[in-house]
């Protein structure tokens, strides 16, 4: 721990608010000069920094990661306009608290860092923070049966327990080609609305939660959920359909915020963590 917290001073020493207009022309990275230095990082920010790391390594740990792409972000405590999110080029199993990348809602890197940002990475994870406050934690994959269920008219079945759940919850964005313009940022918030879940069409699926663990439960729930949907469908038999009213009881189940926070931060988050400093510690330093 003690490790952990002079390697983030170390960088907190030199971090300064980075431009991005040298790379507007860029549709892959975003990254430009030195502008002027920026504020230490804070106790919270710290705490932060670790639970995000940590969530991108259990992102792999699951089998959800896709070699360098998809991105998980996470609002900066104290600063509302600022996110962290991942540098492209780092795979998510090697991922560490000192090297995520602070970017601000208008598209500056807010650090002194020689690592640079997806840009579609921005414009997806930009959109939602700027449209919902609530939003601390906005995790973006592309796993296989994730993007199977994306592609379906259907979408996600009622076909089980968690599916029922999560299915008030879920909200749905069209594809509009790979997510480098900006243009697209107003659509994809007003498709997602208040919702804590979305498919984005034919591309992947999207979490929003009050906080990293929360982000994280639901994003399980939801890609559970598809993954059984793969399997029933595949199996050719003759699908069995749950009583509408246990249906529509069964989706109120997310609505208690307080009971979702508990669950996920207080219960679940814990003992991912243990788990995952047996099978890849480091994710703080």
């Amino acid at each position: 721990m003690v490790d952990a917290r002079r390697t983030l001073d170390l960088h907190a020493q030199r971090w300064n608010l980075v431009s991005m207009a040298s790379a507007k022309s860029s549709q892959i990275a975003m990254r430009g000069p030195v502008r002027a230095p920026s504020t230490p990082i804070t106790e919270e920010e710290l705490r932060l920094r670790r639970d995000l790391a940590a969530c991108y390594r259990l992102v792999a740990l699951h089998g959800w990661d896709d070699l360098l792409a998809t991105h998980i972000s996470a609002r900066v405590p104290g600063e509302e306009s600022a996110f962290l999110i991942n540098p492209i080029g780092l795979m998510f199993d090697e991922m560490t608290a000192s090297r995520l990348v602070k970017v601000s809602l208008s598209g500056e890197v807010l650090q002194d860092t020689s690592d640079a940002v997806n840009r579609a990475g921005f414009v997806i994870h930009s959109a939602v923070h700027e449209a919902r406050p609530d939003a601390h934690c906005v995790m973006h994959l592309h796993t296989r049966d994730g993007v199977a269920v994306s592609a379906l008219e259907e979408g996600l079945l009622p076909l089980n327990q968690t599916a029922m759940t999560v299915a008030p919850h879920l909200a749905h964005h069209e594809y509009e080609g790979v997510a480098f313009h900006e243009a697209e940022r107003p659509r994809l918030a007003a498709d997602l609305g208040g919702k804590k879940l979305m498919l984005l069409r034919n591309h992947g699926t999207l979490s929003v939660g009050a906080s990293v663990p929360e982000a994280f439960v639901l994003m399980y729930m939801l890609e559970w959920a598809c993954t059984v949907q793969v399997r029933t469908l595949g199996m050719g038999r003759p699908l069995h359909a749950a009583r509408e009213a246990v249906r529509v009881e069964t989706g109120t189940l997310l609505d208690n915020q307080e009971n979702v926070s508990r669950f996920s931060e207080g219960l679940v988050w814990p003992a991912l963590l243990r788990k995952l400093n047996r099978v890849n510690p480091g994710y703080a330093e």
